[in-house]
């Protein structure tokens, strides 16, 4: 599956840059951040799925159905979408690559005022959102939807409002 070829470069980045210099930021739940060597005040638990099959039909305004573990399609194989959470902690190790990854990837990216550190990413067949704060990190993934970029933002600026509200 594709996002495990993902993740597993994600990590593998955030363990080398944390032994190599422990630089970066993640955030503290205050708003200002934590250094990524002194990740100790970071929350280290991770949140639930905050959503259901309802409320993401509701907000993308198409049938979706879920696929377990945070996961909805379309029904018939083709968009979806995919939430996959973390801690704060692990969130703060990754987000720097996750966004330098995502500037080479999308052709726009935006920050984002939700948590400590966000940023949404859309292209013409794509778009992700990836926010870290002190109720844990949230990476949302939507894909191959009749969207263009801007009906994508909107989308994912509700769903975020969910999780954030």
């Amino acid at each position: 599956m594709r996002i495990g070829r993902v993740l597993t470069p994600v990590l593998l980045a955030a363990v080398l840059a944390l032994s190599a210099c422990g630089a970066g930021s993640a955030g503290d739940g205050t708003g200002e951040g934590t250094e990524l060597g002194d990740l100790t005040s970071a929350n280290t638990e991770t949140p639930g799925c905050p959503f259901t099959a309802k409320q993401v039909s509701e907000i993308i305004g198409q049938p979706m159905t879920d696929q377990g573990t945070c996961s909805f399609g379309d029904g018939k194989g083709v968009a979806g979408l995919t939430v996959t959470t973390a801690s704060e902690l692990a969130g703060g190790m990754t987000f720097d690559y996750q966004r330098d990854q995502a500037g080479k990837t999308y052709a726009k990216v935006v920050d984002l005022d939700h948590g400590d550190r966000g940023y949404l990413a859309v292209k013409d067949i794509q778009a992700e959102a990836v926010v870290v704060s002190s109720k844990g990190s949230y990476t949302l993934i939507m894909s191959s939807f009749s969207f263009d970029e801007a009906k994508y933002d909107s989308v994912l600026r509700k769903l975020l409002d969910v999780v954030f509200g």
